[in-house]
């Protein structure tokens, strides 16, 4: 399958925007993400018992859930971006390790597999999320939860 120039170019840009999601999640930095997603996006965190919603409220939730965790990294990899002019979805994994204090100066390291199935549009700003669902593939090692 050749590609055009337009397409090669779209494909590099959904691939620079699923990775600043990344950097924005992992650096806690809550307002990059209004480069990533439309205003008028739809976000579901459900599958790992997060939140649903807009944007702004996603933005509050991760406010409020993430300082629980000292760290964590959102590795996206092998990404299958389908385009139809001016939108497009996209499949991606996430392996996402994250560290949790358990008390007594211990962490716990543990692991979430994942998903992310996206609905892109192209807007005057660039590719943007116009809608994100988590898919969970596994979780290891999660404290209370163990592996599933």
């Amino acid at each position: 399958m050749t590609m055009s120039l337009q397409e090669i170019s779209d494909r590099l840009e959904i691939q620079d925007l699923l990775v600043a999601y990344s950097y924005a999640i992992d650096t806690r930095d809550w307002d990059a993400l209004d480069q990533v997603f439309t205003p008028d996006a739809w976000i579901d965190y459900t599958a790992f018992g997060g939140s649903a919603g807009n944007l702004t409220d996603t933005k509050k939730f991760l406010a409020e859930a993430m300082p629980m965790f000292q760290s964590f990294q959102h590795m996206v990899a092998t990404s299958k971006v389908e385009i139809d002019g001016d939108t497009a979805t996209a499949k991606t994994i996430c392996h996402n390790p994250m560290v949790m204090p358990v008390g007594d100066e211990k962490v716990q390291v543990f692991y979430c597999g994942l998903w992310y199935v996206d609905d892109l549009v192209r807007t005057a700003d660039g590719w943007r999320i116009a809608k994100r669902v988590e898919e969970k593939s596994y979780v290891h090692n999660m404290p209370g939860i163990g592996d599933s």
